[in-house]
C-alpha cells in the first residue's frame, strides 16, 4: 500500500486566527459550543415537562463553572500534583492546557447538587436531564482533543489510522535495520516568528530508509475520534429514552446508564491511548482506567434503583409552566414545585 494511502495525515493547526492580543483556537470553539447548543436542547426538555426555560439560564451558570474548575483542578490533582504542591498558583494558568474529563465530572456533579439544593429540584431529577447534554459535551472536548493533535493513540495499522506530526510528544526513531510503519511521516519543527511563537512543523512522506535521528511520526488509532463517536451514540440513545418517558422517566436511569456506559468506554479505550503522564508506564492500568472504575459501580448501584423508591419514583421540578407553556401563578417561595409524593 501506497504511503500516501496508509494513514490519514492530520496537521491541522490548532489556531484559527490571532485577533491582537487574543489567541482563538479550535479546542476552545468545541469547549463552549456544547454550552450554546445544549442550552436549546435544555430548554426544549424542561418546557416538555413544564418546568420554565428560565431556569437554563441558571444551571448553564453552574454547569460552566463546575467544569472548568472541576476539570483544571481534576489535572492537577491527579496527573501533576507535583507542580501543584511546587507553585499552587499554577492552578490559575489554564492557558498552559491540562484539563481532566474525571475532574469535570466530579465538578459537574457538585455543582448540580448546589443547583438542585438551592432551586428545590430533586438532584437526580437534575443529572437525569443534564447528562443529555454533557453527553453533547463530551464529543465536542474529544473534537477539540482531535483538533489540538492530542490524547492520541497507540500505533496501528487500521486502515483509518491518523498520523499526527504536531504531536511531537509522540515522534519516534527509527535506524535504517528497522524500517518506519508504512503511512510514516519524517517530521521536524522549525521557528517561525510570524505564528505567534507557534514553531512550524514541517514534514514529508518517508518512502524508504530513514537515519537514526530523523524524527518519525507514525500511524495512530484516532481515539479522539472513537471517543466523540461514542459521546453521539450516548447522546442519541438518552435523549430517545428520555423523549419515551419524559416526566415519567425512573429517578436515576438516565443518569446511571450515562455513567456506566461512558467509564466502560472509558476504561478500554485507554488499552488503546498513549499514557498521558510518565508515571503511568509500566503499570497495568492507567490513571483515567483507575478514576474510571469507582464511577462505573457508582453508576450501577444508581441504575439499580432506578425509579424503585415508591415515594418518589421519578422525582421532581418546579413545575411552573402550564399545559400550554404559560407560567403558572406563584404562591409562596416554594409554589410550583410539585413534591415528591406528588409525582
Amino acid at each position: 500500500m501506497s504511503s500516501f494511502l496508509a494513514a490519514i495525515f492530520w496537521n491541522i493547526n490548532p489556531i484559527i486566527a490571532h485577533i491582537g492580543p487574543v489567541t482563538l483556537r479550535w479546542y476552545g470553539l468545541f469547549f463552549m459550543l456544547p454550552f450554546v447548543v445544549g442550552t436549546f436542547i435544555l430548554t426544549h426538555i424542561y418546557r416538555s415537562e413544564r418546568v420554565s426555560p428560565q431556569w437554563v439560564d441558571v444551571i448553564t451558570i453552574y454547569m460552566l463553572i463546575g467544569t472548568i474548575v472541576g476539570a483544571r483542578l481534576g489535572h492537577m490533582l491527579f496527573y501533576d500534583l507535583d507542580a501543584l504542591l511546587a507553585d499552587p498558583m499554577v492552578v490559575f494558568k489554564i492557558w498552559q492546557g491540562g484539563l481532566a474529563s474525571h475532574g469535570a465530572t466530579i465538578g459537574i456533579l457538585f455543582a448540580c447538587w448546589l443547583f438542585a439544593r438551592k432551586n428545590k429540584f430533586d438532584y437526580l431529577w437534575v443529572l437525569d436531564r443534564i447528562v443529555i447534554v454533557v453527553a453533547l459535551g463530551g464529543a465536542c472536548i474529544r473534537t477539540g482533543n482531535l483538533m489540538n493533535s492530542e490524547i492520541v493513540g497507540k500505533p496501528t495499522n487500521v486502515p483509518w489510522a491518523f498520523v499526527f506530526p504536531r504531536d511531537f510528544e509522540h515522534w519516534k526513531s527509527f535506524g535504517a535495520d528497522q524500517p518506519a510503519p508504512v503511512g510514516s511521516y519524517a517530521v521536524q519543527r522549525v521557528a517561525n516568528p510570524q505564528a505567534g511563537g507557534e514553531p512550524e512543523i514541517v514534514s514529508q512522506p518517508i518512502t524508504g530508509p530513514v537515519t537514526a535521528d530523523t524524527h518519525v511520526a507514525v500511524p495512530r488509532h484516532p481515539t479522539q475520534i472513537y471517543e466523540a463517536l461514542f459521546c453521539i451514540f450516548l447522546l442519541t440513545l438518552l435523549y430517545s429514552m428520555w423523549n419515551r418517558t419524559k416526566e415519567r422517566t425512573p429517578r436515576g436511569q438516565l443518569f446511571g446508564l450515562f455513567v456506566v456506559l461512558l467509564f466502560i468506554q472509558r476504561f478500554l479505550g485507554e488499552f488503546l491511548k498513549e499514557n498521558q503522564v510518565d508515571f503511568e508506564n509500566g503499570h497495568l492500568f492507567n490513571q483515567g482506567q483507575l478514576l474510571s472504575i469507582p464511577l462505573i459501580f457508582i453508576g450501577i448501584w444508581v441504575l439499580w434503583r432506578a425509579g424503585k423508591d415508591p415515594e418518589n419514583p421519578y422525582g421532581y421540578a418546579p413545575r411552573d409552566l402550564g399545559k400550554e407553556g404559560d407560567p403558572q401563578p406563584k404562591v409562596g417561595a416554594a409554589a410550583g414545585t410539585v413534591p415528591p409524593r406528588a409525582q
